[in-house]
């Protein structure tokens, strides 16, 4: 067996295969970036090597850097984990050069799937299914144009060399074709270096199933089973899950048979995943092979009892895979949810920024957290903006959910914007629970974007109960200060009014031992937790059910999360509430309409120049983040006053970009 790996890749899938390398005795080599010197998994590994600046272009892409970090190493074997190089046949052949033990498939089997328009090649003629598209490259908008009236919309372009969600568009109208092409070129450029595009037709409310293949060096391929990737957003994937909730035998026993003729077709070895789309008739269709081990695994993992990354290792170092088929069971239900630093109620943008406050829920037999983040390191705008892996595992897919629910209200992130209230709204929505889904299910769901699930009246009831218990606690360390004037000391009363967002609910409260006896109305209901001051996360029962709330102060009172709904939660005496509705409301400072920057990024091009006059939704300039472009638009009518951003320039969170006027401002000034 190999004595030392070095992996090239960093955060969370780098400490994933430095745990599997460590339970099989082999050492471990990390490469880090000037972005990455404090990271989780430079730390674990047994020696770590710096291989350039912070892009991924002069560091983790660089091939000769990460030959360099082998050589000085002594390292034996590479495991490319995901992203970065672990696609790249000339990576592969490199390391073959140098007599270095590629922890993957052959070079052969990289180039053939590695390219969307050869891989679709080679899946016609191996007999599996293929979407009608445009066999070759498009070489320009025009002919994107033609091909694309061809074929009929909508239609998705796609990077050649594509994966993870990355230089991918649908347009469903020619008016889009030349920004989509565009902008499918640019992404395909800088995360591959690769920047050809192909076209084939988009299938209406699909759903994105993918089998995971495992093959060794003598000819036997096992498949491990399905994964159900529908919940996407622009085409990155958000929560997986195995198996699929709508799979039958027969179905995937035919997808079983195609990803096996395909993988043996290019002599295929170690880890991949036939990725299709399939309709809601199950009619399947190719979508691309990923020639290395996926994000989603632990899933696999976890219904199979098997560990991708040590069969991976084994079948690199030439031994033969340890089971057959038969033995492949599939046990119970997993879900993963991707916990990604982004503001779901700002359109999803990355966010950027130190950690401050970093809490990952319980962990155990059932709950699985792969991560390689900590509280005081940084998100950086250089890479993608995934926090963490949330796997959790049940008999069944409802005790899977169940289970996710509880562990992702036991989540604390401070100092960035997190995704986590969004994946508690997905957990809870009906249609998800159902097994109803459709790469569409989030534009369906939430069309005007996403600012909190709705708040039903048993989340009102815990947010009352929750704010109430943590005024109450701090109200009852004020009464304990020493010096209080005698005969004035501060009292608690039993007559509050709590008010959640414009709502107020007068209530009655008895304290008890660890919590109190809360009457509003004709409803009763206690509160109890050993929650201490000071905590950002609220852990007791209300009415007796578990309930995780977290907890941000405000002026007046907190904001308190729970179950994907939040609401400012504020306590008062009846006397204060009842003059708090005398008092007038803050107004807004009326100064010049400005576009700041939402993130932390590269201005990629300006859409608009200083005098043009824009309408809503307009676009206005792309801001390329964490290796993604992203469009920015007008949100009201005006006219451009001045432009301080330029194409190419670095800018931070909040800097100017633009500044608009009102139209009859404009006027005036003339």
């Amino acid at each position: 067996m190999f004595k030392k790996i070095l992996i090239a890749n960093r955060g969370e899938i780098a400490l994933r295969v430095i745990r599997t390398c460590r339970q099989m005795g082999i050492k471990t080599v990390a490469v880090y970036s000037d972005a990455d010197t404090n990271a989780l998994h430079v730390t674990a590994a047994d020696e770590a090597y710096y291989i350039g600046p912070s892009p991924s272009d002069q560091s983790y892409l660089v091939i000769e850097n990460v030959l360099d970090a082998c050589r000085v190493s002594g390292a034996q074997a590479v495991h490319p984990g995901y992203g970065f190089l672990s696609e790249n046949a000339d990576f592969a052949k490199a390391l073959a050069a140098e007599n270095i033990t590629f922890i993957g498939p052959p070079v052969e089997a990289i180039y053939a799937m590695g390219d969307k328009i050869r891989a679709k090649k080679h899946a016609e003629e191996a007999g599996v299914n293929t979407i009608p598209g445009y066999e070759g490259e498009i070489e320009s908008p025009e002919l994107a144009t033609e091909v694309a009236n061809n074929i009929g919309y909508p239609v998705m372009l796609k990077a050649a060399a594509g994966g993870g969600g990355k230089g991918m568009r649908i347009v469903k109208e020619e008016a889009e074709i030349k920004q989509a092409f565009s902008s499918t070129r640019n992404e395909a450029r800088k995360n591959f270096s690769d920047d050809r595009v192909f076209i084939e037709k988009f299938i209406e409310d699909p759903r994105h199933i993918e089998i995971q293949l495992m093959a060794d060096k003598y000819g036997n391929i096992l498949c491990l089973g399905e994964r159900e990737c529908s919940i996407q957003r622009h085409h990155q994937k958000v929560i997986e899950e195995a198996p699929s909730p709508v799979m039958d035998d027969a179905t995937r026993q035919a997808m079983y048979e195609q990803s096996v003729a395909l993988a043996k077709r290019v002599g295929y070895f170690s880890a991949g995943t036939m990725e299709f789309i399939m309709d809601q008739e199950k009619n399947f269709y190719f979508l691309e092979m990923n020639t290395r081990l996926q994000v989603e695994h632990p899933v696999t993992e976890y219904v199979t009892g098997l560990d991708l990354v040590e069969l991976m290792i084994r079948v690199a170092y030439g031994q033969p895979l340890p089971l057959d088929q038969k033995d492949v069971i599939l046990k119970g239900h997993a879900i993963e949810c991707r916990v990604y630093a982004e503001d779901p109620e700002r359109s999803f943008l990355p966010s950027t920024g130190r950690i401050t406050q970093y809490q990952e829920p319980k962990k155990g037999g059932n709950v699985r957290v792969d991560s390689g983040v900590y509280a005081g390191g940084e998100v950086s705008m250089f890479y993608d903006a995934m926090i963490a892996k949330l796997i959790t595992y049940g008999k069944n897919r409802t005790e899977a959910i169940k289970t996710m629910q509880e562990s992702l209200g036991q989540y604390v992130i401070a100092g960035v914007s997190h995704n986590i209230s969004f994946l508690e709204a997905l957990m809870e929505n009906e249609r998800f629970r159902s097994g109803h889904l459709s790469t569409h299910f989030i534009a369906e769901e939430y069309p005007g974007g996403f600012s909190g699930a709705e708040l039903s009246m048993e989340k009102t009831r815990a947010l009352i109960a929750v704010g109430l218990f943590i005024y109450l606690k701090d109200a009852e360390r004020a009464t304990t200060i020493s010096g209080q004037a005698r005969g004035r000391s501060r009292q608690i009363g039993t007559r509050w009014v709590v008010s959640v967002d414009d709502d107020n609910y007068p209530v009655n409260v008895r304290r008890q031992k660890d919590g109190y006896d809360v009457e509003y109305g004709e409803q009763r209901f206690g509160v109890y937790s050993n929650w201490v001051l000071g905590s950002r996360l609220f852990q007791g029962t209300v009415s007796g059910r578990p309930v995780n709330v977290r907890i941000a102060y405000t002026h007046g009172g907190y904001i308190l999360t729970h179950a994907g709904s939040r609401a400012k939660v504020t306590a008062r005496t009846p006397r204060v509430a009842e003059l708090t509705r005398f008092m007038p409301l803050a107004s807004e400072t009326l100064g010049p309409s400005v576009l700041t920057a939402p993130i932390s990024g590269i201005v990629v091009e300006l859409k608009v120049k200083e005098g043009d006059i824009v309408s809503p939704g307009q676009e206005l300039l792309v801001l390329e983040a964490m290796k993604m472009e992203n469009m920015l638009y007008a949100e009201k009518e005006g006219i451009i006053k001045s432009i301080t951003a330029t194409a190419g320039e670095s800018v931070q969170v909040n800097d100017l970009l633009i500044e608009f006027e009102k139209p009859e401002e404009a006027k005036d000034a003339a």
